[in-house]
């Protein structure tokens, strides 16, 4: 046999081995729990939650996120917090 034949076997093994093989555990049961952006959306939408981008500080924004870390919670939650706390003392809150 020659070389490249030698090559080729080894090739054709190798993608027998992983057609064989399935899909990682990463790919298929666990990527089910996490929904995709549009399922995302649409269940964001559900609860009334609009997206809302704003740019701080990046001290302001470790602040938030060491608050968020202490609470154990999402960054959502806390600056909806804030705000609303905010908006309340500043007699501007419409609820």
């Amino acid at each position: 046999m020659k070389k490249t034949d030698l090559e080729k076997n080894k090739g054709l093994k190798i993608s027998g081995q992983i057609k064989l093989a399935g899909t990682p555990g990463r790919f298929g049961q666990g990527s089910a729990g996490i929904p995709d952006r549009r399922e995302q959306r649409k269940l964001d939408q559900s609860l009334g939650l609009v997206p809302f981008a704003v740019k701080l500080n990046s001290d302001l924004v470790k602040q938030i996120q060491a608050l968020a870390q202490k609470r154990q919670t999402g960054l959502n939650e806390v600056v909806a917090e804030l705000l609303h706390t905010a908006l309340k003392a500043s007699g501007k809150a419409s609820s």
